[in-house]
């Protein structure tokens, strides 16, 4: 089975976002992939914002995304964009970090005047990475969401349909990109 890195790119400690992305890595794990959630918001802060490589924990992150077969982008839209953390991350990945390798971008917000932040804003960002397949990417209304509970993080059906079809493209797009998988 493929290694599958998510990269949870909310700054916040109590995310919907980094819930999804969970949710989406648990069912991954459970089809029998190797999944590692790497949360942004664990980094030090001034060794992003100085783009410090050499530090230990950015160089062990950057690692990650090299070794990973596919990966997992989710984010919170935050003025129609990705996150400044995610932004920060992926700013210091060397050119061509994402060759070889499939993505699945997911995105929450408040609004669906924000779903097309995952096609104008992440995608180009992915693409320009290097990434082999960038697959169609999933938007969640934040309200469709439960982090709190204890229970589904996707109580609405249709929410959840949904990211389990996007989340099924992606395992087929990693089984045709990376045969060796299927």
């Amino acid at each position: 089975m493929a290694s599958v890195l998510v990269l949870a790119g909310s700054p916040s400690a109590r995310s919907r976002t980094t819930s999804l992305a969970a949710h989406v890595g648990d069912e991954l794990a459970a089809e029998g992939h190797d999944v590692a959630l790497l949360h942004l918001r664990s980094l030090p802060a001034e060794a992003l914002l100085h783009a410090d490589t050499s530090d230990p924990l950015i160089a062990d992150a950057v690692e990650q995304v090299r070794a990973a077969d596919a990966l997992v982008v989710a984010t919170p839209v935050y003025k129609a964009a990705y996150s400044g953390l995610l932004k920060v991350f992926l700013d210091l990945l060397p050119q061509g970090a994402l060759r070889d390798k499939v993505v699945l971008p997911l995105a929450t917000g408040g609004t669906v005047a924000h779903v097309l932040a995952l096609d104008y804003a992440l995608r180009p960002v992915l693409v320009s990475l290097g990434a082999a397949h960038v697959t169609p990417g999933r938007f969640v209304l934040d309200t469709h969401i439960d982090h709190t509970s204890g229970g589904p993080v996707l109580p609405d059906t249709g929410a959840r349909d949904c990211v389990a079809r996007t989340t099924a493209a992606f395992r087929t797009a990693l089984d045709a990109v990376v045969p060796a998988y299927a």
